[in-house]
């Protein structure tokens, strides 16, 4: 049995739905669909020289990697892979055949720098280690029972806040791009990231397939919104990606009210599970989440490789 690596056909539905499901199977915490595969390939920019690529043995899919250049960071050089393998297909050199044609490519692209994620495991840990990656931060991914959970009550907003959802900027998004550039800033990461270009904003992000802007909500401070809660769903579980505040506004506890309002939207809606990730190092959310009734399901590192 011969394992070989090529690129995503995402113009063949059957591959990109094999892509998908092998995703899924080695990493089922974070919500991707086929319509988000293609989404991302379709809209990422092309200074990012961004890749899907699948492991391939015997015409099944049994591994993929995610690659491309941090397009969006004011540090060049930068770039991503990250190589998961189907935990049913594993010690079969997919992922090692992955690293090396993702490694190859990107140092052609003229990345020096190379992150990666690992789940926590000895195994997983072993292999980053053995092709000459280094441990940094770590990240948690957490799941709410939300047919089962106790939820905290709803409360009213302080004076001079109100509660809307993202539903309600469909015609000026831009108010939404300026809390986003904002609180993804602050966000723990190895990379600095600057959102700075609103049509690619809209375009990768307010029109990403997942999200779902009727259970996104805003905290609105004197009409202006200063806290959200991103959600996204994929017809049957439900995900926060991003829950953050202006840095004027934090200490208010807008974020916590904005999370709580669309777990209780999420739930009316019928949907069953919650999703979502922090950094380690993000005591706050992490606070908040633990008092949502969060509980964490498996961590991945962050690793580092310096190239040359």
């Amino acid at each position: 049995m011969t394992v070989l690596v090529r690129d995503l056909r995402s113009d063949d539905p059957a591959d990109v739905a094999a892509f998908t499901h092998a995703r899924h199977r080695a990493l089922p915490f974070i919500l991707w669909t086929p319509e988000a595969v293609v989404h991302r390939l379709a809209h990422t920019p092309p200074r990012a020289r961004s890749r899907c690529l699948v492991a391939e043995e015997d015409g099944e899919v049994i591994g993929t990697a995610q690659i491309g250049l941090v397009h969006d960071s004011p540090e060049p050089g930068q770039a991503f892979l990250n190589v998961y393998v189907h935990p049913e297909r594993l010690r079969r050199g997919a992922g090692g055949l992955l690293v090396r044609t993702a490694e190859e490519y990107l140092a052609g692209e003229g990345a020096t720098k190379l992150y990666a994620w690992a789940l926590d495991g000895p195994a997983n840990l072993a292999f980053a280690e053995r092709h000459g990656y280094e441990r940094r931060r770590a990240a948690h991914f957490l799941r709410l029972d939300l047919s089962h959970a106790t939820l905290p009550p709803l409360w009213s907003p302080p004076p001079g806040v109100e509660l809307r959802t993202a539903a309600d900027f469909t015609d000026d998004p831009r108010p939404m791009f300026e809390l986003d550039a904002e609180t993804v800033a602050d966000e723990p990461s190895d990379v600095g990231i600057e959102f700075t270009n609103y049509e690619t904003w809209l375009a990768e992000t307010w029109r990403h397939p997942l999200l779902n802007r009727e259970l996104t909500t805003v905290a609105l401070v004197d009409g202006r919104p200063a806290a959200f809660s991103v959600a996204y769903t994929d017809g049957t579980r439900y995900s926060t990606a991003m829950t953050g505040t202006v840095r004027s506004q934090r200490g208010r506890g807008l974020a916590k009210l904005a999370k709580t309002d669309s777990l209780h939207r999420a739930r009316a809606a019928g949907y069953t599970e919650a999703l979502t990730g922090n950094d380690t190092d993000n005591g706050p959310m992490l606070a908040i989440n633990k008092w949502l009734g969060y509980e964490i399901c498996a961590t991945e590192v962050r690793h580092v490789r310096e190239l040359g």
